[in-house]
């Protein structure tokens, strides 16, 4: 007995039904990938958080006989939610989830690693010199990265007085530096440290350094930027 034919019509209702339906499920795909803003294997977040890691604690190193640099993230035990928040945005791309290791003495370090990436490969030609990190001349901040860098290497001693423990950099990179704050509306200078420079905040831009990575900073790390 043969089927009983479709109504006349059905099929082309139907046809143009899929069609709207896979038109629907590009246009997501289109929004999604728009809302991502991928760049290369890492989205913008990613990106963002491992140049202010970068500027920061953080590590980029190629092993001998690998092709691709590696970022590796090491903090203090006691920054474990720290670490656990930077892991779960880079889990895509990295290894093994962070782990205790003894440091020197009775520190404790928690650390974890990122695969080996081009993107990492590129990020270390461009922010290190002789095996020093060095501030590259097309850095461009933007509250992300300077969040994660103040959550990094950030301090206050006061109501009034904070930090960024830049020592270790050359004081030329951290003149660049206080010009690449500029650009954001934050005004800065360098503070004798001893021997060293590290930046500081002028008091009447603390109300915009609030403003642009207060909502960024993790619960652990409130204690740096509350008055």
């Amino acid at each position: 007995m043969l089927a009983p034919s479709a109504p006349r019509g059905f099929t082309r209702i139907f046809i143009i039904s899929v069609n709207q339906r896979t038109h629907q499920r590009k246009s997501a795909c289109s929004r999604s990938e728009q809302k991502d803003n991928t760049v290369g294997s890492l989205t913008q977040i990613q990106k963002s958080l491992i140049i202010g890691t970068i500027l920061g604690d953080g590590y980029v190193r190629i092993f001998p006989s690998r092709k691709n640099a590696l970022l590796e993230i090491n903090h203090s035990a006691k920054a474990k939610d720290y670490v656990d928040w930077k892991y779960l945005i880079l889990k895509n791309v990295a290894g093994s989830p962070p782990k205790i290791r003894k440091g020197n003495g009775k520190r404790l370090a928690y650390r974890f690693y990122t695969k080996q990436l081009p993107e990492l490969t590129n990020l270390l030609k461009e922010f290190y010199r002789n095996g020093k990190k060095i501030v590259p001349d097309n850095l461009a901040l933007n509250p992300m990265i300077l969040a994660v860098w103040f959550m990094d290497d950030g301090s206050k001693c006061n109501s009034s007085n904070f930090y960024l423990n830049t020592q270790q950099y050359s004081l030329g990179d951290q003149k660049k530096m206080v010009a690449k704050l500029k650009l954001l509306g934050l005004d800065t200078k360098l503070n004798r440290d001893k021997c060293y420079w590290r930046i500081r905040f002028l008091t009447s831009s603390l109300p915009k350094l609030r403003k642009l990575i207060s909502n960024k900073i993790i619960p652990s790390m409130k204690y740096k930027i509350e008055l």
